[in-house]
């Protein structure tokens, strides 16, 4: 006789509690990016921290067959609420009176960046939900760009954009923060390496994420025009 799982059991997966903990992580960090900026380097690892338990809360899934809609769920909501804190935050820390002109064309820039994350994500979440499919799954990428089907296909390319555009992210508040003479001048180089090497997946990123907008928006009008059909 099967074990009958209720939602309480749903919520205390394994995976969820991990998820639960990236939530907590993300939040101290945005606390003390805010309210303790001296602290930057230890909301820096509480942020990278929630960012790499994404891979082991999926693990955690596979491995104790606790896979869940819920689970899905929580994930992206992390996801995504974490990288638009982090640009909230970036969005203050370069349009801050300490900066010149200059620095205000980043806020422009993080602003367009959070609207086309949110909105991206969010349209083919809801293309995927109308189809009865897992956004990432083939058959739901099977009419979008080949850019967005390359992306959900190919894991490491996913990897490496998703990483990439993370990193440009964190960089840029640490080299927003760190000085020669607290770090070192080895740090400060090594950081702004590490931006340079990370900006191209960033932006590779958001081509496909104008794509996955693009895409699933016409994904939901051609539904809509077939069902249009089959009335008339």
């Amino acid at each position: 006789m099967s074990t009958v799982i209720s939602n309480r059991d749903v919520l205390l997966f394994i995976p969820n509690l991990i998820g639960y903990a990236r939530v907590i992580a993300s939040l101290l960090s945005f606390v003390l990016m805010i309210f303790s900026p001296e602290q930057w380097s230890t909301a820096i690892i509480l942020y990278l921290g929630s960012f790499t338990f994404d891979l082991f809360d999926g693990m955690a899934a596979r491995k104790f067959d606790q896979c869940s809609e819920f689970g899905g769920l929580l994930d992206m909501i992390t996801d995504r609420c974490s990288t638009l804190g982090l640009f909230f935050v970036l969005y203050g820390e370069y349009g801050s009176e300490s900066r010149d002109d200059y620095f205000q064309l980043y806020r422009i820039l993080f602003m367009m960046l959070a609207i086309l994350d949110i909105s991206s994500h969010w349209c083919q979440m809801y293309a995927s939900a109308s189809l009865q499919l897992h956004h990432k799954s083939t058959a739901n990428n099977s009419d979008r760009f080949f850019l967005v089907r390359f992306y959900y296909q190919c894991y490491p390319f996913f990897g490496y954009c998703c990483v990439s555009a993370e990193l440009t992210y964190v960089t840029m508040y640490v080299l927003g923060h760190a000085t020669i003479d607290g770090n070192g001048k080895l740090f400060i180089d090594t950081i702004t390496f590490l931006l340079l090497c990370c900006v191209p997946g960033c932006a590779i990123k958001q081509i496909v994420n104008v794509s996955q907008l693009l895409t699933s928006t016409n994904a939901v009008a051609t539904s809509d025009a077939n069902v249009k059909n089959k009335q008339s």
